[in-house]
């Protein structure tokens, strides 16, 4: 049948409405769910995270970084008036790939060849509160929203019955780190609280024993009507939809986050896998055992931190006990992970603020000061090469030569492997687009798989 030209505008100008009905639909829906599953830039590798943070600066030439230049001139002046002071701890070739890994993590070792070894790190301060927030949001200096904020915003999460980004023991007094800022208030974090080292009460009890379900629902039914009766006088109160949110959220969460925390189900090999019944291991162990069952539920971003790592004396008492703490719990994770067929879409993430000085502290022996100009941190999992290093520092481990990764670097790459551009995720804010990037951010592809 032939159309004219005038029949074709006029046919098609129709379905110009409908697109934008469908549009405004979508909005709509997506206002009244800011939760639900969203889609993404491009396809991506990952579709969780696990962000293991080590609070404190872990020593990377302890750790990660191995500097055999360091063991031979160990004593010798440094470059900013101390002495070098080699590792304690002897560095070993691991797995197939035969990175090398300190006997500070010997059990993490063994999964080496799952490990993409980032040895180039850099940050813009080596004071510890600024680090850790920009390792986090992207700046030192201003209030804006968490790397997990950004991930939540960005793709939702795949069960609206439990937190979509929860932190686990997060540093106390610094909610920066798990914060929304000027996002709305769904897409922050939900924190939860450890028991503190060796204890396995990590979780407070969340239901409502005093109250018959129905009775929270007409409680609560009461309170959204006074909330919505001022979000429809005032307009515009992102605070109170963020509270009506969040309430909706907890009432759900009663049914759904008992069960996401009941280990008890879990085989006698999994709880001994993880370490739970040690004092060094417990309060970690189980935090990384409720990691993956939090992921497994559909959580799409959990923290867990561990700290602190900030020795500027005693490094090799305090390193070693931290690393004890943690190091069975983490190989445990990848394992269980990777047992699973979860670790290929789940991003782990290891690392802490900054790194650490190859010099001894001042005039002492045993301590080492902060260094943001170059240290290591770790993927595994979620699209990035296994049993890979990607840059390197100088001969000591002061700072970064070859391949530098940018905490905004590193930011786009986390959010790439998400299937999201770090220049496209962005939230309007004060009259401007925002993103976690800034007007920075290089992905690094050389350790995308």
């Amino acid at each position: 049948m032939f159309l004219s030209r005038r029949e074709i505008l006029k046919s098609g100008s129709a379905g110009f409405g409908y697109l934008a009905f469908a549009g405004l639909a979508n909005a709509q829906a997506a206002k009244e769910a800011p939760l639900a599953p969203k889609s993404s830039h491009f396809p991506g590798t990952a579709k969780h995270v696990i962000f293991l943070c080590m609070s404190g600066g872990p020593s990377h030439v302890d750790t990660f970084d191995y500097k055999p230049q360091l063991i031979r001139d160990h004593g010798k002046p440094g470059h900013y008036g101390g002495t070098l002071l080699s590792s304690p701890w002897k560095f070993r070739q691991r797995g197939q790939s035969g990175l090398w890994i300190s006997d500070l993590f010997p059990n993490v070792g063994e999964h080496a060849d799952d490990l993409c070894l980032i040895r180039s790190m850099q940050c813009d301060q080596p004071a510890h509160p600024s680090a850790m927030t920009q390792m986090h949001t992207g700046t030192s200096r201003f209030i804006r929203p968490s790397l997990g904020a950004w991930t939540l915003y960005g793709l939702g999460t795949e069960n609206d019955s439990v937190p979509g980004f929860i932190s686990l023991n997060p540093i106390a007094g610094n909610s920066r780190n798990y914060g929304s800022a000027f996002l709305p208030a769904i897409y922050g974090g939900t924190k939860v609280e450890s028991g503190g080292q060796g204890n396995k009460e990590s979780v407070r009890d969340i239901t409502n024993k005093s109250l018959s379900r129905k009775q929270q629902r007409d409680q609560l039914d009461l309170l959204q009507m006074l909330n919505r009766e001022k979000l429809e006088r005032d307009k515009v109160q992102p605070q109170v939809e963020g509270v009506i949110e969040a309430y909706e959220l907890a009432f759900r969460m009663q049914d759904a986050m008992p069960a996401v925390m009941d280990t008890s189900k879990e085989t006698a090999t999994t709880l001994a896998m993880y370490d739970v019944n040690s004092e060094e291991t417990a309060s970690f162990g189980l935090q990384c055992l409720l990691a993956r069952r939090m992921v497994e539920s559909g959580v799409r971003f959990v923290e867990v931190t561990l700290g602190p790592w900030d020795q500027h004396t005693n490094l090799k008492s305090d390193h070693k006990a931290r690393a004890v703490a943690c190091d069975k719990p983490i190989a445990a994770l990848l394992q269980d992970l990777k047992q699973r067929d979860m670790l290929k879409d789940t991003l782990v993430i290891w690392g802490g603020e900054f790194g650490r000085s190859p010099e001894a502290q001042g005039s002492g022996s045993d301590g080492r000061n902060h260094n943001n100009k170059g240290y290591t941190t770790w993927m595994a999992g979620g699209g990035v090469k296994g049993g890979f290093s990607y840059g390197a520092t100088d001969e000591y481990g002061y700072e970064t030569v070859e391949n530098k990764c940018h905490i905004h670097d590193w930011h786009a790459t986390i959010l790439h492997l998400l299937g999201l551009d770090h220049e496209r995720l962005t939230y309007r804010y004060a009259g401007r687009d925002f993103r976690l990037t800034d007007v920075h951010g290089v992905v690094a592809k050389d350790i995308l798989a």
